[in-house]
């Protein structure tokens, strides 16, 4: 998927910021969706992807590296993982 997809994303939904907290609501079922920076840390791509098949949620690949998610959320730190 495109970052275009992340924008409106970031646009219609309230997203979730950050692997603890994208963790804990995945675990709990509230998220749908999760964004992957092309940088993500392997152990934590394959957490994520684990718990992600158990709760039928999407895992979205970006092709931008965490600076830049970052960049696009307006935030002034990287962003690794995000989800809505």
């Amino acid at each position: 998927m495109t970052v275009e997809t992340l924008k409106k994303a970031l646009k219609d939904k309230k997203m979730v910021f950050g692997k603890d907290e994208v963790f804990k609501k995945l675990r709990s079922g509230e998220i749908k969706t999760v964004f992957l920076a092309s940088n993500c840390p392997s152990e934590v791509r394959q957490m994520i992807s684990k718990y992600a098949k158990l709760t039928e949620a999407a895992v979205v690949e970006l092709d931008v590296p965490n600076e830049e998610i970052g960049i696009i959320c307006k935030k002034p730190f990287s962003i690794t993982v995000l989800g809505y």
